[in-house]
């Protein structure tokens, strides 16, 4: 049943498969919690590295880390097997590669502030229109002024540098409020609090090291460790952005080819568009309608098809639907919508099935010839070949040890940028020129303390104004305001 061009996914009436040639036309996995979807995502992977195809998938329980050693045998394993007539079915380990934005348990995964760009930085951040402004003039403010920005403390400073021009930029860009300023730095004290500071820096992910081809032919799988990540919901979602944006840059058109040149695996789906803004919805939906001509394939990974907005899900032909569970009036509904999703088979009704469906067991419906949905099957999911649930940490480091791209990300870069250059800017002015009329102290004297130098300077000019006749007057309204500043100042102080 393993064939060349088709990726075997389990039996109904028929063998179920996906064609290779439909990889890049997208996906979607749902069901409940504990109904499978994370086996069914491990036997794609599979499917698509022995087929020479680069994968890359979030890893938001763990479990998904167990397809880099081969599985043991196991009774309820082979069963299933023979069962569905898999004559074929072996225990194998896949090529993978380990990443975690963490760095804890893979290679760390980076990009900097400039490639992240203002309106991803501002979903992450969870800024207002008027923030996100700001943070745009910030960014104009660095493009036109050469200034790198590669980590959180060049933001920083950036913010800080704009903070102190306020006026000048105002000017240039539109106008900039300090307090905003001051609303965008508390936000990315939060962010740095959460672990966001370990996302940004140097060496930026390369959209090539995703993309590797292990010697035997069969392409690398990617994991990303996202079970502290999913802590970070925001994190999480603007990192999939991201990196659906890299992709959609980067990559030549190839219009549509044999076989996907990538296919990428987001679980937790829905956390990309809860409360996402209309203008990153449209972007999604931009990247997924044309990324598929770059030969790159991404499959949605969800509890409920109304996770994924109705524009996007009209991208995704490949549909694996697990069991839903419906208690409630809007349960329901969703399990209606989802039936709805599938080209209707005869020999039952799909609303109900979906219902009724055990654990390993779903509805699938494929892109077949000419790019139309096979008729929905009620299918046994085959077994994975690789190891089902977790791996342990010592495998893990031996696994990371041996990773071809350990050299490249291991270490942390840290090159000149715009802290570095608005710091120097700042040591370069010159210091305060000293006031010739104030004397100097005697040597030996005890010095002033800073409040009662401010009330001598604050005496000294008074009583000068009040004994010139032309300034009396004037004198007479900014003294009182003067001594009652320094007044206020020490009793707040005291």
């Amino acid at each position: 049943m393993l064939l060349d061009d088709k990726i075997y996914l389990g039996t109904s009436t028929r063998p179920e498969y996906l064609a290779l040639k439909y990889g890049n036309r997208h996906g979607l996995v749902t069901g409940a919690t504990g109904t499978g979807k994370t086996v069914t995502l491990q036997i794609m992977a599979e499917g698509f590295s022995r087929a020479g195809v680069p994968v890359f998938a979030a890893d938001v329980k763990g479990d998904l880390s167990g397809i880099a050693m081969a599985g043991t045998p196991q009774d309820f394993l082979t069963r299933r097997a023979q069962q569905i007539g898999f004559t074929d079915y072996t225990n194998e380990a896949f090529p993978a590669i380990f990443w975690d934005i963490f760095g804890a348990k893979g290679h760390p995964v980076r990009t900097t502030i400039s490639e992240m760009g203002p309106l991803l930085l501002s979903r992450i951040l969870g800024l207002n229109d008027v923030q996100e402004g700001v943070l745009n003039v910030a960014f104009k403010y660095a493009d036109d002024n050469g200034l790198l920005l590669l980590d959180l403390k060049d933001l920083r400073a950036l913010l800080v540098a704009v903070s102190e021009n306020a006026a000048a930029i105002s000017s240039n860009y539109g106008n900039v409020a300090t307090a905003t300023i001051g609303a965008v730095q508390r936000a990315l004290l939060v962010l740095e609090q959460q672990g966001g500071a370990n996302f940004f820096g140097e060496k930026a992910l390369s959209i090539n090291d995703l993309m590797r081809i292990a010697p035997d032919g069969r392409g690398y799988i990617s994991v990303l460790a996202a079970d502290q990540l999913m802590q970070s919901p925001q994190l999480y979602a603007t990192f999939l952005l991201w990196l659906m944006s890299e992709l959609f840059e980067a990559l030549p058109e190839v219009g549509d080819p044999a076989k996907p040149k990538l296919v990428f695996f987001f679980d937790e789906a829905h956390l990309v568009f809860d409360g996402a803004p209309k203008v990153l919805v449209d972007k999604v939906e931009q990247v997924v309608k044309l990324i598929r001509s770059k030969g790159v394939g991404i499959y949605f990974v969800t509890q409920n098809p109304v996770d994924i907005p109705e524009a996007v899900l009209a991208q995704l032909g490949n549909r694996v639907q697990h069991a839903l569970r419906a208690y409630t009036p809007r349960e329901q509904q969703a399990v209606k919508v989802a039936a709805d999703t599938f080209r209707p088979n005869p020999a039952f009704s799909t609303a109900e099935v979906i219902s009724q469906l055990g654990t390993g067991e779903a509805l699938v419906s494929m892109l077949e010839e000419g790019g139309i949905p096979s008729m929905v099957g009620r299918t046994l999911i085959r077994p994975p070949s690789s190891r089902l649930g977790p791996i342990s940490p010592g495998e893990r480091q031996a696994i990371i040890a041996a990773s071809p791209v350990g050299a490249l990300y291991d270490q942390v870069i840290d090159r000149e940028s715009a802290y570095e250059v608005l710091k120097g800017k700042q040591a370069q002015q010159p210091p305060p020129t000293p006031n010739p009329r104030t004397r100097p102290a005697k040597p030996g004297a005890p010095r002033p303390s800073n409040r009662e130098g401010m009330v001598e300077a604050a005496t000294k000019s008074f009583t000068r104004a009040m004994a010139s006749s032309a300034g009396r007057q004037v004198m007479n309204t900014i003294g009182r305001e003067l001594v009652r500043g320094v007044l206020g100042s020490l009793m707040r102080g005291r």
